[in-house]
């Protein structure tokens, strides 16, 4: 380890510095995903956006979704492809606090994301006759504010804990990018503060949308068991399968990351991790919101055949 007696002014990424010989097929496989996600997400997002029958509260937070997803994937591969394909490791101090930022705000931002959405799935399989009036498209925003205003606030709240800390020993950093865990062990001053700041308040906030999210499904499972036609419930359970598979994708990796003992800790585990939520689980969101949902595929189909028949007009 690179070691100095001055404050660190960059840190290097270390990115998958244990495969020598694969840094050009990861780089390919890495690019793949990238252009996937932004691809898919985008079509997304713009069919959300400009097409009117989209125009519903649900449609407003998968714009939300596709919008994080492709910020979390541009945050963090756009710097490992310049790793893997040139070598070029070091990140500058103030561009590693950004990544933090960015980290925090998205993750967070997430949370509160996918609890709204459960809350929509709530109101409309249980009280699909008042749906309008509870998820007005003003509810919805106010939803949407919300979930992004506490990212920025915890993401504000983070740089500022990080960078009251004094790095002044290795900076290399085993992970993809800059993470809070590496980045804390790193720290050569008192990082009690910014360690109950994450056990204490942080885990406090996080808890509302994870209730909300768990009570919203039970409530949904419970109206759906109580249905006496099979077919209805299978159309029922439908309307919010892509949602809940969602949820179970992100939670997973998550919990995987964060709350596996620590006897079972490695940095090749959080590497594999990071692969996921910040590659893996981007690219497949739209396809699983598409391929669940008839009104995407139709809409989907109809700009397709738009496509071919201008090709060949052409």
């Amino acid at each position: 380890m690179e070691m100095t007696n001055f404050t660190v002014t960059e840190f290097v990424l270390l990115g998958f510095y244990e495969l020598p010989s694969f840094q050009l097929v990861l780089f390919l496989i890495f690019l793949v995903i990238y252009v996937a996600t932004l691809v898919g997400n985008l079509l997304t997002t713009c069919l959300f956006c400009f097409d009117r029958h989209f125009h519903s509260p649900m449609y407003m937070f998968l714009c939300n979704m596709s919008v994080l997803d492709m910020s979390f994937t541009s945050m963090v591969l756009p710097k490992l492809l310049d790793i893997l394909l040139t070598g070029n490791n070091v990140i500058s101090y103030n561009g590693c606090m950004t990544q933090v930022f960015f980290f925090v705000v998205l993750m967070v931002s997430e949370y509160f994301i996918l609890a709204a959405m459960a809350y929509d799935r709530y109101v409309a399989i249980c009280h699909p006759l008042r749906y309008s009036h509870f998820m007005s498209l003003r509810v919805c925003f106010w939803l949407s504010w919300t979930s992004w205003s506490m990212g920025i606030f915890e993401g504000i709240l983070y740089v500022i804990l990080m960078s009251s800390c004094t790095f002044c020993g290795s900076n290399e950093i085993d992970h993809l990018f800059c993470d809070m865990k590496p980045l804390i062990q790193l720290a050569c001053s008192d990082t009690s503060v910014i360690e109950t700041v994450i056990l204490g308040p942080s885990a406090v906030i996080g808890f509302f949308p994870s209730i909300m999210t768990l009570v919203s499904y039970i409530y949904i499972i419970s109206t759906i068991l109580k249905m006496h036609s099979k077919e209805g419930r299978q159309k029922t359970f439908s309307t919010c399968s892509s949602h809940l598979t969602v949820i179970l994708l992100f939670y997973g990796t998550v919990l995987g990351m964060y709350m596996r003992p620590k006897s079972s800790y490695s940095m090749d585990q959080d590497k594999a991790f990071a692969v996921l939520y910040s590659g893996v689980i981007p690219m497949l969101n739209p396809l699983i919101y598409s391929l669940k949902n008839q009104e995407v595929k139709k809409a989907l189909g109809k700009i397709k055949k738009h496509m071919l028949e201008d090709s060949l007009s052409g």
